[in-house]
């Protein structure tokens, strides 16, 4: 996959997994399973370019006695998550007229 297609999925899954509420980095991957499979190297770099591009804002407390760092999405990520919805439904739009639905 085309590495500015897949970092535009993954922005898009990782921002979705957030819009229900604020979430930690373990939570979002166990929301994510099922759907994807993410890990800890490839989730903390997209979250920390879309908490520098004001898509997310962070927050840290204490869990257990370790400190835990929360992550909220904002006004404009949920833009940002409306449009890639939107990309990703115009891409299966797509796909299906090509391959009739076929892999």
């Amino acid at each position: 996959m085309d590495i500015q297609l897949k970092k535009g999925v993954l922005d898009v899954c990782v921002l979705h997994a957030i819009s229900n509420g604020e979430s930690y980095g373990y939570k979002i991957i166990s929301d994510l399973q099922g759907t994807m499979e993410i890990s800890e190297s490839t989730l903390y770099p997209i979250l920390k370019r879309l908490e520098s591009g004001g898509f997310l804002t962070t927050r840290t407390a204490e869990h257990n006695g370790r400190l835990r760092r929360y992550y909220k999405i904002t006004n404009l990520g949920l833009k940002k998550l409306v449009s890639g919805r939107n990309d990703l439904l115009e891409v299966g739009t797509i796909y299906k007229k090509l391959f009739g639905g076929r892999i």
